[in-house]
């Protein structure tokens, strides 16, 4: 049996060289028995009849490169048994190097403890220090000197050192706690193992650190199990303002009653001054309500039923306001709801591109939808596209009329089942009236086609090949019912 004495105060570099030369004379975990210094004289010690591993120079042990932060954490904790686990698990990777993964394993899940109690340990250290300036001798010029006392569950003051020393590095400050200290001076970092004593400290920031306190403890949103574990108990007798915590807890239930009894008295000082503000504005013109600039304001606060309350705004058409021709489509998607425009995402991209395989300028369009607000299922943080029904379809239809009667187009077409039940109320197939012109009241012509967002969704690429072409076609029918319409000088820009 061989036995091991450590200093044990959180010195990776020891335990590391012992352990090495024990794996790499193959001596398992059982054969070592690992001991704080003073339980045995020497650095090493073994009992009568034992010999210690002969640390050769060149060996060198392989492990996993998760294994080493890993293993310089834990060795900070304060436990006596952490040199024997890791030893442990050292021993075990050699034999498989997935150990760390196995969560259930008894030695990785002490370990993980371990690691997780020295991390906690470390973030109440950055939390919880209080400096407290220390005077100056008389007629010395200087730096300020600031001094703090912690006591921390774990060997992490050489761990964190260098936190405070980029965190307070314009000050010279010395740390003290029961498992070792730091000083800074400005120029070198020093750290000791040794146990310090609690110093007398008291200087002004302590009524400030009770004065802040006391005006950010919020009584109505007080949760003691929330405080008590963010703010453990252990901690406040080195806080100065955890002495005001005892009775603000007691008194949080009579200071909410007197906040909610407080009658509104004078508004502030400031809100003359924003009252005065908003007054001088000039008042905003808004556009005509009998023009189409006019209506998209107007549709901007529509509530004619329960889409809006979820889309992220009102989805207007767009183009000229004399266009010879206008696009229905059947509802903005997600790129529409978030960019405000029609015809921007997946299926606007499929639409450009037919018009410019068959000349025709998006610009001299009117393109819309039937309905202006984006209807969806949330699926965790995707937004899936629905069908409106026919009643948030009906109501919308106010909207798209008095688009129609503001552009007075002489050609509609209504792309998708939707579209067509918007604009004339028929409930027939789709591909019953496609490609075919309908006459419409006015002179106006109708043409319907499907949406383009239906040849997104085709699986089968011949058959989506087949659709594409077919849907080329349809707009080309398009091109030639507006040659062919008499207006040889259309306002309408189409490609020859």
């Amino acid at each position: 049996m061989y036995k091991v004495s450590l200093e044990g105060r959180g010195d990776f570099t020891e335990w590391r060289d012992a352990a090495r030369a024990f794996l790499s004379a193959n001596v398992a975990p059982h054969e070592i028995e690992w001991q704080f210094q003073g339980e045995e004289t020497g650095l090493f010690g073994f009992e009568e009849g034992n010999r210690l591993p002969q640390i050769d120079g060149a060996a060198s042990v392989n492990v996993p490169a998760a294994f080493m932060p890993f293993a310089q954490t834990i060795i900070c904790h304060s436990d006596p048994t952490r040199f024997a686990l890791l030893y442990r698990l050292l021993w075990c990777l050699g034999k498989d190097r997935a150990l760390l993964e196995f969560k259930s394993d008894p030695d990785v899940a002490e370990a993980r403890k371990m690691e997780k109690s020295v991390r906690r340990d470390s973030h109440k250290m950055t939390a919880f220090v209080r400096f407290k300036e220390v005077p100056l001798p008389p007629d010395t010029i200087g730096r300020r000197r600031f001094i703090a006392w912690f006591e921390p569950d774990h060997f992490i003051v050489e761990r964190k050192a260098a936190f405070f020393q980029r965190r307070f590095t314009d000050m010279d400050w010395l740390i003290v706690t029961p498992k070792g200290s730091a000083r800074w001076d400005g120029e070198t970092m020093q750290t000791s193992r040794m146990a310090a004593e609690k110093p007398d400290l008291s200087d002004e920031t302590d009524e400030l650190w009770r004065t802040y306190y006391a005006n950010i403890f919020n009584p109505a949103r007080l949760k003691i199990k929330a405080m008590t574990a963010e703010m453990p108990k252990k901690y406040w007798k080195n806080l100065p303002e955890a002495d005001l915590i005892p009775d603000l807890i007691l008194n949080a239930e009579r200071r909410v009653l007197e906040m909610g009894a407080k009658a509104a008295t004078e508004p502030q000082l400031f809100h003359h001054r924003l009252q005065a503000a908003a007054d001088s504005r000039p008042v905003p013109v808004l556009p005509d309500a009998d023009t189409l600039e006019g209506l998209k304001h107007e549709a901007q606060s529509c509530t004619l039923c329960p889409l809006h309350c979820k889309a992220t705004q009102t989805v207007f058409g767009e183009g000229p306001a004399n266009a010879d021709v206008m696009v229905v489509g059947e509802q903005p998607g997600d790129f529409e709801d978030l960019a405000g425009r029609p015809f921007v995402g997946p299926a606007g991209k499929v639409f450009d591109q037919v018009l410019g395989d068959t000349g025709m300028d998006r610009k001299a369009l009117y393109v819309t939808n039937a309905v202006k607000h984006f209807k969806y299922e949330a699926r965790g943080k995707k937004r899936i596209h629905q069908r409106p029904d026919a009643g948030e379809v009906q109501r919308c239809r106010w909207w798209l009329t008095r688009e129609i009667d503001l552009i007075q187009p002489k050609l509609i077409v209504a792309m998708g089942m939707t579209a067509l039940f918007a604009l004339t109320g028929m409930k027939e197939k789709l591909s019953d009236v496609r490609s075919m012109p309908i006459p419409m009241d006015g002179g106006k012509m109708l043409f319907a086609t499907v949406h383009p967002s239906y040849l997104l969704r085709i699986p089968d690429e011949q058959k989506k090949t087949e659709e594409v072409r077919r849907f080329r076609e349809d707009m080309q029918a398009v091109q030639r019912l507006m040659e062919t319409s008499g207006e040889t000088e259309s306002q309408v820009s189409f490609g020859r």
